[in-house]
């Protein structure tokens, strides 16, 4: 398995944050976003480069700006 990027790790706890704190499951994040929970799991584990729709789906379905997720993706990467 390829090692994860800093980056995507940052990304990934970002909107692992988001999620847990609305109260979602990985499944429930899915599904509301219209993508798989795997999906999901690999994004939070930093193991996609996830698209840039892909951002933005996850960011209004968490109902936070995208500005704030990649702020919040930000502090996280230092």
């Amino acid at each position: 398995m390829e090692k994860q990027s800093p980056s995507h790790l940052a990304l990934g706890e970002a909107i692992r944050e988001f999620r847990l704190k609305g109260g979602l499951s990985q499944e429930a994040l899915g599904l509301e976003a219209g993508l798989d929970r795997t999906y999901i799991s690999s994004v939070e584990r930093g193991w996609r480069n996830i698209s840039f729709d892909n951002l933005i789906l996850i960011a209004k379905t968490l109902d936070v700006k995208p500005a704030r997720l990649l702020a919040r993706w930000e502090e996280i990467a230092g």
